[in-house]
């Protein structure tokens, strides 16, 4: 029996410690602190009408900081010092009611090949999240998702960035605005009763 109590207060810390009550916990605190962290990157930020980014976006080519990325569907911006290997990132936002909700990033290194284990999506994970902790600071966590697997994830405000691999060779940033998030959510579950 008593081995029975301390198998239950060994599960409840280590159930009450994983990284899903983790990240619940931080989701919740940071929410709840009313702080918003709109601005993404180059300039770019959450609420942005479509039109203010096409026309951010259209400077920055002019000024050749960005270029048409792949198949003309996203933003491309290439990597030469940011990370430890030069690498390409292409970005296009999701718009709710004409304004960015979500950023989703994706990147490759330049030189992958399958033999070249340190151009690896592992890897470039870890790189981008090092350069990403530069920018908007430490405190990513790691979380397992259910479709993703392993990720890393970091909650400011209403900003999350989560950080994870899409398969060997490309690793995807997605930026979401957690308050848009649970809108959408709320206006879902209205729409349903």
């Amino acid at each position: 029996m008593k081995w029975m109590v301390l198998a239950a207060i060994a599960a409840l810390i280590v159930g009450g410690c994983s990284p899903g009550k983790t990240y619940d916990r931080r989701l919740k605190r940071e929410l709840a602190s009313g702080v918003r962290y709109d601005s993404l990157f180059m300039g770019i930020s959450f609420g942005m009408t479509d039109k203010e980014f096409f026309d951010h976006c259209w400077i920055l080519n002019k000024d050749s900081l960005v270029k048409q990325g792949t198949a003309n569907m996203s933003v491309q911006y290439d990597i030469n010092e940011e990370l430890q290997h030069r690498a390409t990132m292409n970005f296009y936002p999701i718009f709710a009611e004409g304004k960015i909700v979500e950023m989703p990033v994706r990147f490759i290194y330049n030189g992958w090949a399958p033999w070249t284990k340190e151009l690896s999506a592992t890897n470039l994970a870890l790189d981008v999240k090092s350069w990403y902790e530069g920018i908007y600071g430490k405190g990513f966590i790691t979380v397992t998702h259910p479709l993703k697997g392993e990720a890393f994830t970091k909650i400011d405000g209403n900003r999350r960035i989560t950080i994870y691999n899409e398969n060997d060779l490309h690793v995807w940033a997605i930026f979401t605005d957690m308050l848009a998030e649970i809108e959408k959510d709320s206006l879902s579950t209205a729409h349903q009763n």
